[in-house]
């Protein structure tokens, strides 16, 4: 059935390379040039070549066709298959006064008559030669098949999240919010901690005005401006953390994994001890100064779209985007998903004319409801692309230490692998979309009847924690919010 299925999807895209059979004395030979995948089978010489004798004949001129019975699958084809199909394919062909030895992948296969067979042993070799000289990039695609990608996914070690031999109940996870969860009074209930109003000190030292005053008494309009928002809310984030170092210290001892919404991945970065304090208040600085430097060259903004089954969300930003085009003449609109939060709930962003175009036809879309955040800008869209840049420059001056504990990515929700791949992942993180929902999924995906671990969030609000109940109640159950 795979190679059926297999045969078929490439025939469609045009890049199936037809195999050239020769009927060989004793058993076909089959080769599948598009994959880099090579199957020589010999009655006589493989042990168990009745697996596969129905390979080679589900093959004919027209391709391959369903033979009646399916062949007997080994577990080396399986592993092969697993690994997108990508064996390299050894060529070792040796020949004496009586036999020609063809090796493939590993495997000796003994072909009689080589006065017969040199011809043909010459033109798999050259067959073979042509397709490794391929770019094996363009060639390469995923099988179109949902489970296979699943079992890809599953295999992705650095996508999964971090599972200790430990009872998981006594584990914890670490999330931080981001842009938009500020508020007027936010860190009050923090001071009387250790070590709180030192953080804001320094904080106030790098950016160069009173964080904390701003913070207790705003006024809202110059708090929620990126270039103050931003740096307010991670701090504030990591005072929240002392809260739990001096009230339940033992939740920190087994950190199974952490991650921050938008700038509060830069709080959950050093929290894993990859930055220091003063180096994430530095960046996020710069960071949120490029950011609100592109905000006021071009209005923009972003809102929650609240959908069901019949939202046609992807449509009404296409028809957006071609409104901004062909009436308002925007040579290259923006209008796209910004933030994955849960199934049913998305953020998207883009140029202000555009998103107003949407709030004006939501019915005709089929929205349920629509809320514009209190941001300046289309955070996380190809409009704030310049600032990525500039934290790229930034970031490379930076020393970043490896991570103490999982760190998951808003780029990819996976796991960080080092510090070149943080590097990365931060400077593309400003233009392209948080996959929140994909994070919560890796996070708490849990086998029946496994306990969840403990969960905290640390900052102004517990907007994370609505976000993992809506996506996961069960794991819920053990959120807990560490009031600012």
């Amino acid at each position: 059935m795979f190679l059926n299925n297999f045969a078929k999807f490439y025939a469609r895209t045009n890049q199936f390379i037809r195999p050239k059979v020769s009927a060989c004395p004793r058993k076909n030979v089959v080769i599948l040039l598009k994959t880099d995948f090579c199957n020589i089978t010999d009655k006589r010489a493989c042990s168990h070549s009745s697996k596969t004798d129905n390979i080679a004949s589900d093959y004919n001129n027209n391709g391959f066709e369903k033979s009646d019975s399916e062949p007997t699958i080994s577990r080396r084809m399986q592993r092969r298959r697993r690994n997108k199909l990508e064996v390299e394919s050894h060529k070792d062909i040796t020949s004496d006064n009586s036999q020609t030895v063809i090796q493939t992948s590993g495997r000796r296969l003994r072909v009689s008559n080589p006065s017969t067979d040199s011809v043909r042993v010459k033109e798999l070799q050259s067959a073979i030669d042509t397709m490794s000289a391929r770019d094996i990039s363009e060639e390469t695609l995923d099988f179109p098949s949902d489970f296979e990608d699943y079992n890809k996914w599953k295999r992705d070690q650095s996508r999964r999240a971090y599972r200790p031999k430990v009872n998981p109940a006594l584990t914890s996870i670490l999330l931080f919010p981001g842009q938009g969860s500020q508020y007027i009074g936010m860190g009050k209930k923090l001071l009387p901690y250790h070590g709180v109003q030192e953080m804001y000190n320094k904080a106030s030292a790098i950016l160069g005005y009173d964080l904390l005053n701003l913070c207790l008494n705003g006024p809202q309009t110059e708090l929620n401006r990126t270039v103050v928002c931003q740096p307010a809310v991670m701090v504030t984030s990591l005072a929240a953390l002392e809260v739990l170092k001096a009230t339940d210290p033992e939740a920190l001892e087994q950190v199974v994994g952490t991650a921050g919404f938008s700038v509060g991945e830069y709080a959950a970065l050093v929290s894993a001890d990859v930055f220091s304090f003063e180096d994430a208040v530095e960046v996020v600085k710069i960071r949120a100064e490029a950011m609100q430097k592109l905000t006021e060259e071009l209005a923009s903004g972003m809102m929650t779209v609240f959908c069901n089954h019949q939202t046609r969300l992807n449509f009404a930003m296409e028809a957006a985007r071609e409104h901004c085009k062909r009436n308002l003449q925007f040579p290259d609109p923006v209008c796209q998903t910004a933030n994955y939060l849960c199934t049913d709930v998305k953020v998207i962003a883009g140029n202000m004319e555009a998103l107003k175009f949407i709030e004006e036809h939501k019915s005709e879309f089929g929205i349920r409801r629509l809320k514009w955040l209190p941001v300046s800008g289309a955070f996380h869209t190809p409009l704030m692309k310049e600032a990525g840049k500039k934290l790229q420059q930034v970031l490379m001056k930076i020393e970043l230490r490896e991570p103490k504990i999982p760190v998951h990515s808003n780029v990819h929700g996976g796991r960080y692998r080092d510090t070149e791949q943080i590097r990365k992942c931060l400077s593309q993180q400003v233009y392209k979309a948080v996959k929140w929902e994909q994070i919560l999924h890796i996070l708490f995906s849990r086998e029946k009847g496994e306990n969840f671990p403990r969960v905290f969030e640390f900052g102004p609000s517990n907007q994370l924690g609505l976000l993992l109940k809506q996506t996961n109640t069960q794991a819920f159950n053990s959120y807990k919010n560490i009031e600012a």
